[in-house]
């Protein structure tokens, strides 16, 4: 039996097309109440990585995080370019629209998230 190298048994089904700090930002965006916790168990990763995950898109712009009372609130900046250069003239907000856009169809007349404003949610 032959097999292709893009298709191993090993390989084959572990790969996925969004990477875990796509599903972290999208989990931050989808819900301002969201604990990291939460999103740790939504995705299948652990609470420090979820942490460590955080971290880095503070540190890229990509969110801002104020402490209110015991909790964080995170303001995602989707003007931010995406970060592989073959990605690089597409905002974050594109990715975040075609995940979020799906789920929240929008009122005739309003502008979708990310058009001219950033969003702003909730999380530990």
């Amino acid at each position: 039996m032959t097999v292709s190298p893009s298709r191993s048994p090993s390989r084959g089904d572990r790969w996925t097309f969004l990477t875990n700090h796509a599903r972290v930002l999208l989990h931050i965006a989808r819900d301002p109440g969201v604990r990291l916790r939460d999103v740790a168990a939504s995705i299948g990763i652990t609470e420090r990585a979820t942490q460590a995950i955080v971290a880095d898109l503070e540190a890229a712009g990509y969110l801002s995080r104020t402490r209110v009372g015991r909790r964080n609130r995170y303001t995602v900046d989707p003007t931010v370019s995406l970060r592989h250069p073959s990605e690089a003239g597409h905002p974050v907000g594109d990715l975040l629209d075609t995940f979020l856009h799906r789920e929240e169809p929008r009122a005739g007349g309003t502008a979708r998230p990310g058009e001219g404003e950033e969003r702003e949610t909730s999380a530990p």
